[in-house]
């Protein structure tokens, strides 16, 4: 269980990442990325300390200093929400029945095409994973909430924001939903196919075995409303967050994502999506009609780059993010992009500076249908 509890923090993710490809020498040293380089988008540098204010758009860098705002910490006069814990497990899913990649073993680029990873030790396997949910003191039994989704929970950060946020009434009363992964990372694991997969399956199994077991456990209602829910994660939690509102626009309009890996790594191989969450920022954005979405997203300076064998020029976290700003831009997204100086994959310092105004940017536009109604 505490092997399990690791590999579901993302930033233990990011630091495993870099084990593995630190044992190589000759590409040993991650690049400190300066914002203003040639290419990257146009951005705002803010004063050091500051965060872009909810109320703007576009794409600022912060830092190099990143201190923790008071909403990021426990306030003993906000109503404290209640957590449930709930366990699911890999038999009674219809979705995962669950696969896992064997210790110590990881892909190989196919000869006939560098894009592409094999990887021949993934096989069947159980799992358990944890449901954590936090439900707000001001929720009215009954009524339907909004909700946010969070990958790689329990995510106790978002819960102390939420508590102090919504008795601030900077974000409407919204109960949280955190998704522990279904154990390893990338491809030929549960995680990896949960979160990294570029279609509608890890949605549609949130919408049919998570929210129905969560609204009976814990005796609430969630909205059916878009524009009442959002998704958010960090690395290949945070792209899996944008797949779930951009492959189901009828169910998610608001995303937020630390260091989101859209890069290519989605498995099994897709020739529809050949080179995974990169696809957004290559072809999909520029190809689509723009989305009824709203997207925060984040990097740091010193975040991953190409932490594997492939060497197919799309394994930079920080260019994938860059890319994405731009694509957002051109097509006119409301968006708001943070570049971090001193910050490496999904930074926690970097997240407890800019939550809850992230949040309260990704929520500032919402109007409850129960409040209309």
């Amino acid at each position: 269980m505490r092997l399990i509890k690791i590999y579901n923090r993302p930033w233990v993710l990011g630091i495993l990442f870099c084990t593995i490809w630190c044992a190589n020498p000759v590409i040993a040293q991650i690049p400190v990325r300066d914002p203003h380089t040639p290419g990257y988008v146009t951005a705002t540098e803010l004063p050091d300390g500051a965060n872009p204010s909810p109320n703007v758009n576009g794409n600022f860098i912060i830092g190099p200093t990143h201190n923790p705002l008071p909403q990021s910490m426990v306030q003993t006069n906000a109503p404290q929400g209640t957590i449930y814990r709930i366990t699911m497990n890999s038999k009674e899913s219809k979705i995962y029945p669950g696969i896992a990649r064997e210790p110590n073993t990881f892909g190989t680029p196919d000869p006939a095409n560098p894009v592409k990873l094999i990887v021949t030790t993934s096989h069947p396997a159980p799992y358990t994973r944890q449901v954590t949910v936090y439900v707000p003191k001001q929720y009215i039994p009954g009524t339907e909430a909004p909700f946010i989704i969070g990958a790689d929970g329990p995510d106790d950060l978002l819960f102390t924001v939420l508590n102090n946020l919504i008795a601030e009434g900077k974000v409407p009363p919204m109960i949280a939903i955190s998704i522990g992964n279904g154990g390893g990372d990338a491809q030929g694991s549960q995680r990896g196919l949960e979160y990294d997969t570029m279609n509608g399956r890890y949605a549609e199994f949130v919408e049919s075995e998570v929210l129905p077991l969560v609204e009976s456990k814990c005796l609430v209602k969630l909205t059916k409303d878009p524009d009442g829910r959002a998704a958010m994660g960090g690395s290949s939690g945070g792209s899996c967050a944008l797949i779930m509102a951009w492959f189901h626009q009828e169910w998610y309009h608001r995303v937020l994502t630390y260091s989101g890996t859209y890069i290519n790594q989605q498995w099994p191989y897709n020739p529809e999506t050949p080179h995974g969450a990169w696809e957004f920022h290559q072809h999909l954005i520029a190809r689509s009609r723009p989305k009824p979405l709203r997207i925060w997203l984040e990097v740091g300076d010193q975040d991953l780059f190409n932490p594997n064998v492939m060497r197919d020029g799309m394994h930079d976290w920080v260019l994938a993010n860059e890319n994405m700003a731009k694509e957002l831009a051109a097509k006119n997204y409301q968006y708001q992009f943070v570049f971090a100086r001193n910050a490496r994959h999904v930074d926690n310092n970097v997240k407890k500076q800019t939550l809850p105004e992230a949040l309260e940017w990704l929520w500032r536009d919402y109007h409850s249908v129960n409040a209309a109604k």
